[in-house]
Order: C-alpha cells, then structure tokens, then sequence
C-alpha cells in the first residue's frame, strides 16, 4: 500500500456526538482520513460504526461536532450546497442496495440523470464502461439485482457508486456475505480501482482479511471514541478489544497467510 503520511486530509470528524435518547453510541469521536488512502473502521457489535458512516454521508445529523469532507463541513451545510458536496462522493451498502425494479445499466445511469440530461446512446455507453471497470461482462448490464449472484450485486453497486467518477468512495461491509475467493477478488478489485482511479476509501467492515490486504490505517471504534494508527500500531496498543479482536484466533490465522 502506499504510503499516506503527508497526504493532505480528505475527511475529518470532530467531537462528534451521536445519542438515541439516554444511549450514548458517540463522545468526541475524532476521525482524519488522508487523500489517497484506505481507510478501515472496525469496532464491536454496537459501537457505532453504521452511525458513524451515517453522520459522515449527512444521512443523520450529530447532537455535538463537526463532519468536514475537503475542508467543508456538512453539519453546517443545507440544499444546493449539501448536494455539491455528496456528488464528491460515491457510496456502497452492505447489501448493494440496488433498485430492484432497474437493471444494472439503469442503476448505474441514475446518479448521472440525477444531476445532468445526457442522450440515451451515451448513458449506455457510460453504464457499459462502469460494468467493465469493475468486473463484470456487458451483458450484466441488461439484466435486474435478482438475476445476479452477492459478488456480481455487490460489484454492480460499486459500479453505481462510481458512475460520477467521485474521489472519494464509502464502502459498508463490502465483502459481507461473499465467499473468502470472491472477497479476496473485491479487495483485489479495490485496490486496482484505487490506484488507477486515485481514490480515497473510507470502509467499515469487520473482515480482517480484507484490513490487512487493502488499509494504509485502521480506525477502531471502542468506548465511544477512537483509536487510529497504522495496522501495526493498532496491533501493538493494549486495549482489551483490540488485543481480542487483532490477536486472537483468527487474527493470529490472518497474519500467517
């Protein structure tokens, strides 16, 4: 992976605070991704990480902090200005999250007729391209989300993700449900993407395959706050969560393959 360390900062949270009603899930979370890096979160179950990723994307406001992407910062923005900064991004949800009723050419041709009127010759021609980029034959394009297997789902959503040619990608379990040949493929695939295309990623997952085979950093969610560090420092810090998740049996079976 490339090194990261004096990249300037594409995301940065501060402070952040996420309460549902007397449930504390944040407090004073910190996060900074670098440009140009991948980005893994991981925590334990109820920690946060969905809420997290959803006060990042705008889809939930924080009670406390700040959301800044490219040195803006979304809790302060509304309307035009709010949808100038989400066109900057591409997003996948762990179950692709396709429209059921559209093909894959139609999902993927969606963002774009979201924000401009192109001929139909050349949105085909766009959606093919995007099929292609990401693995899949053309003919994947004409067919619905049930007519494909998980791996084809969740390339076709990243397929859609891409469709405005975005900087910065947000993934949400993006290997969740594959099999370790088809998610090794993912990761490979990512990694491809993310040199070629010079994206920042920013994921949750809770695959340890895929922290060590795609992430410059990790960020760990753990009493409702975080740590980050490289992969290495993460594994020599000393909270109980971490020397659990990251030393333990299938750690310690990640780290000899």
């Amino acid at each position: 992976m490339p090194a990261s360390e004096h990249l300037p900062l594409s995301v940065r949270v501060s402070g952040l605070v996420n309460c549902f009603g007397p449930q504390v899930v944040h407090d004073g979370l910190d996060m900074d991704v670098r440009r140009g890096e991948v980005f893994g979160i991981v925590g334990g179950s109820g920690s946060g990480k969905s809420v997290l990723l959803r006060s990042i994307l705008g889809l939930q406001r924080p009670k406390a902090g700040s959301v800044e992407i490219d040195g803006r910062d979304l809790t302060a923005l509304h309307g035009a200005e709010l949808r100038q900064v989400k066109r900057g991004y591409g997003v996948t949800f762990q179950h692709g999250a396709l429209f059921s009723a559209l093909t894959v050419a139609q999902n993927i041709q969606l963002p774009i007729l979201e924000t401009c009127t192109l001929p139909a010759d050349v949105l085909d021609g766009l959606a093919d391209l995007k099929v292609r980029l990401v693995g899949l034959p053309s003919e994947a394009g004409a067919k619905f989300p049930s007519q494909l297997s998980g791996g084809m789902v969740k390339r076709a959503a990243l397929a859609r993700a891409l469709a405005l040619d975005p900087p910065l990608l947000f993934l949400d379990e993006p290997t969740a449900g594959l099999d370790p040949i088809a998610a090794a493929g993912f990761d490979e695939l990512l990694l491809f993407l993310q040199r070629t295309l010079r994206l920042t990623v920013v994921m949750v997952t809770h695959d340890l395959d895929t922290i060590y085979r795609t992430c410059n950093r990790v960020g760990v969610i753990v009493d409702r706050r975080m740590i980050t560090g490289t992969i290495e420092e993460i594994e020599s810090h000393d909270h109980p969560w971490i020397r659990e998740y990251f030393h333990g049996a299938r750690g310690r079976v990640v780290r000899r393959t």
